[in-house]
């Protein structure tokens, strides 16, 4: 029996600590609820939980790309509405100034309401969502994934470069005499044609980007899910691990007292 290395107490000791140390381990993962608080404790899947979390992230920010774009098409046929009925009115009134028993007195009144509606076109014509133009005609690549990718939105085109428009609400197109609003109605005619068009384009624009966005939020879901087992912490089999490291804790310092106690007994072989 020796008295300088007590070999029995510093083995209750490296165990003492050791246990010490997974107790403190099971009682950060508790209150941070995470499997992961430092990186040693799953270097690869702290690894994986990080890129999985940069493409929540991405996968966020693309769906609200796509929501934003969504509410930009309404934007556009909210619009549209509005000209499609301007255009109808319009027609009506080519067709009324036609009529044989109107006076010039009578087509005055239809010329002036057509003009106020071509107007009232051609306001609309210059609108914009967020500073972006809404009918420039342009063609938007709207982010649909977290990697970037596009879809392409279809533009509408209201300004004097598409035809279609122009010689409907063009200063020379009016209704002061039947002639004239025979004329004026086979350009409007072709008006309500495009719009027409332009108004199933945004439709399939609005069905394209909400699929777009519900595959988008069924990726975010997967992913959370993926990422959760990573990193959550499940708590009752956690507390468990608790119970039991506060245990050893516990009875490792009950028995290194023992330990730290035992030499005392060579004082018996000296009396």
């Amino acid at each position: 029996m020796v008295i300088n290395t007590n070999t029995t107490a510093l083995n209750a000791a490296t165990q003492l600590k050791q246990n010490s140390m997974n107790l403190s381990a099971s009682l950060a993962r508790l209150s941070s609820g995470s499997k992961i608080v430092n990186p040693s404790d799953d270097s690869a899947g702290l690894a994986v939980s990080m890129k999985l979390n940069a493409q929540i992230a991405r996968t966020g920010a693309a769906q609200q790309n796509v929501s934003n774009a969504i509410s930009y098409n309404q934007t556009q046929d909210g619009y549209l509405q509005k000209v499609n009925d301007a255009l109808t009115r319009m027609s009506e009134l080519t067709v009324s100034a036609q009529d044989v028993t109107k006076t010039t007195s009578d087509r005055a009144l239809y010329q002036q309401e057509f003009k106020t509606l071509q107007t009232y076109i051609s306001d609309v014509s210059t609108k914009d969502f967020n500073g972006v133009s809404l009918f420039n005609g342009n063609t938007l690549s709207v982010t649909s994934d977290s990697d970037g990718n596009t879809f392409s939105n279809t533009g509408v085109n209201l300004t004097n470069s598409n035809t279609s428009y122009a010689n409907a609400l063009s200063t020379s197109t009016d209704v002061k005499s039947t002639s004239d609003a025979k004329t004026a109605l086979g350009y409007i005619k072709t008006a309500i044609n495009q719009l027409a068009s332009d108004r199933a384009n945004i439709g399939s624009n609005e069905e394209a980007l909400g699929y777009y966005n519900d595959q988008l939020s069924s990726l975010s879901n997967n992913l959370s899910a993926a990422k959760s087992q990573i990193t959550d912490v499940d708590v009752a089999t956690e507390s468990t691990n608790y119970a039991k490291q506060n245990i050893l804790v516990q009875s490792g310092t009950a028995m290194l007292a023992q330990a730290n106690s035992m030499p005392q007994s060579v004082l018996r072989l000296l009396s």
